[in-house]
Order: structure tokens, then C-alpha cells, then sequence
């Protein structure tokens, strides 16, 4: 750093609050500690603390990730499910009817 300059602020780290409360409607067990995580971002960059801050980060979008993923897969086995029961309620209404 030169005398004179002011000191440059450190680079902002997202703390992925975002997608971890997306993440809480698709998967909850999983997107409470990544929201956990994703609230220790800001007070460790103001408290200097940049390692740990990106570490939350990483924490807080590893999980929010896994949420998501396990979220979608679960409704997507729920869908499947619905339109699976609704199709062969159908097919087998109609091979049990006789004329």
C-alpha cells in the first residue's frame, strides 16, 4: 500500500441468504443451516474476519444447494407419484367395465 492512498475495501461476499429461504419452502432440515451460515456472513466481514466470512459463504451455499436438490427430487417423486396413481386409476377403471 502507498502513503497517501486510502486503504481499498474489501471485495463484498455474497452470503447466499437468498437462495437458502428459497431453499426452506423446497427443503427445510437442510436450508436451516445454510440460512444459519448465510447470517454469520455480515458480522464476521465487519468484524474483520474475511477467511471466515467466505468460509460461511461456502457453508451457506453448500447447503442451500443440497436443499434445493433434495427439495426438487422430492416433489418431482411426489409428482410422479400423483400422475402414476391418477393413470392407473383410469386403466383399470376402464378394464373393469363390461358391456
Amino acid at each position: 500500500m502507498q502513503p497517501g492512498y486510502p486503504p481499498q475495501p474489501p471485495q463484498q461476499i455474497d452470503n447466499n441468504m437468498t437462495m437458502s429461504i428459497v431453499a426452506i419452502f423446497l427443503f427445510w432440515p437442510l436450508a436451516i443451516p445454510a440460512i444459519i451460515n448465510a447470517s454469520k456472513v455480515n458480522p464476521l466481514l465487519q468484524q474483520g474476519d474475511y477467511a471466515g466470512a467466505q468460509a460461511a459463504a461456502a457453508e451457506s451455499k453448500k447447503w442451500s444447494k443440497w436443499a434445493l436438490i433434495a427439495g426438487i427430487a422430492v416433489w418431482a417423486i411426489v409428482l410422479l407419484c400423483c400422475v402414476g396413481t391418477t393413470l392407473l386409476g383410469a386403466l383399470s377403471s376402464n378394464s373393469s367395465m363390461s358391456y
